[in-house]
């Protein structure tokens, strides 16, 4: 075996057993592992890891660079390896998302005021959303641009999370198929590491910043700060399944849901403070005012369902920046400034 290192590429597992989806896992994989010059994994869906399923501390424990494929946006992606500790710098990567605007090269000028994720360590991190492209070829071809380029050893690794490959596993991956010309396919994950569909907010520390209208929204008990008083999702399975509601009431777009139909919510590109978002797709209404009271309406129904009264609009409405009478007014002030005047 040579002695320089590869690079880590994780394939990240999609939760629907849709057969095209298969099949592009599985192409992709055996392309790598015959290639030879990465080292390749297999994770379930990021989503749905817990902090310790053995997938979550296998990714801790990678500490090169590592390309991770997965069937989310490349935000939500990023940010709910950040909430499992697992940290990097956001690497460039030639794949965009279907809601990027290819046209649109400017990079996202984050405001001073955002949180940022901590203890970051010196390696990258490109994430890459499998349902931009259904032919693998593009794939292969990026993760070697990203190995031709990829100036840092990473440690030389074979591991699948389902245990080390036996002889006949690497068999089906490394040999033709003798058996009426049988497809190879992928090893399931076994059922201990098969994870439950999950459901909660993930949170976008680029753009967070720390006003803690999340917390005063949300009446499940889902956030909460850390010993630094920074805003985290503290009890991820109080969220209720379904209910982007505390998304919606974020004045930096910070929270994603990655599994919401809504692209902006669910982790797409684009900015508030550059107001480079279709606000109709964001919020699903027709501005900011019909977010609110469908956020509000979200949580009611959510807290009907639990047996309790509904609030309305009695509690933990936000209130945006109107009390910072002393700081400069920014994009997100304007434009609700804009809205009001459009309703005289």
């Amino acid at each position: 075996m040579s002695d320089k290192k590869k690079l880590t590429v994780v394939l990240s597992q999609g939760q629907s057993k849709n057969p095209k989806h298969r099949k592009l896992e599985e192409e992709i994989a055996m392309q790598l592992i015959l290639a030879g010059n990465v080292e390749v994994s297999l994770v379930p869906h990021l989503y749905d890891l817990a902090a310790d399923h053995t997938g979550t501390l296998f990714l801790r424990n990678v500490p090169g660079d590592l390309v991770v494929l997965s069937w989310l946006y490349p935000r939500a992606a990023r940010w709910i390896l950040d909430r499992q500790q697992i940290r990097g710098k956001e690497g460039f990567t030639l794949i965009g998302s279907d809601d990027e605007d290819e046209d649109d090269e400017t990079p996202e000028q984050p405001s001073p005021d955002v949180l940022g994720s901590v203890d970051v360590p010196d390696r990258s991190i490109y994430c890459l959303d499998l349902r931009v492209h259904s032919d693998a070829q593009t794939y292969l071809e990026e993760i070697q641009r990203i190995v031709e380029e990829d100036a840092k050893e990473t440690v030389d690794l074979l591991s699948w999370i389902t245990g080390q490959p036996n002889p006949d596993q690497m068999k089906r991956y490394l040999a033709p198929q003798s058996n009426g010309g049988e497809e190879i396919t992928l090893p399931s994950p076994q059922a201990e590491d098969s994870p439950k569909r999950r459901w909660y907010p993930v949170i976008d520390y680029s753009r967070c910043t720390n006003c803690m209208e999340c917390i005063d929204f949300c009446l499940f008990g889902v956030y909460g700060v850390d010993t630094l008083d920074r805003i985290l999702v503290e009890a991820q399975d109080n969220c209720k399944k379904g209910c982007p509601a505390c998304s919606r009431v974020c004045p930096e777009n910070a929270i994603i849901f990655p599994q919401h139909k809504t692209p902006a919510i669910a982790g797409a590109a684009g900015e508030v403070a550059g107001l480079k978002i279709d606000l109709t797709q964001l919020f699903g209404g027709g501005g900011a005012g019909d977010a609110l009271e469908t956020a509000v309406a979200e949580r009611d129904a959510e807290l009907l369902k639990d047996g309790r009264d509904a609030v309305g609009m009695e509690v933990g409405i936000p209130k945006r920046q109107e009390n910072r009478d002393k700081a400069p007014k920014d994009d997100l002030d304007s434009l609700m400034d804009d809205l009001d005047a459009l309703e005289v």
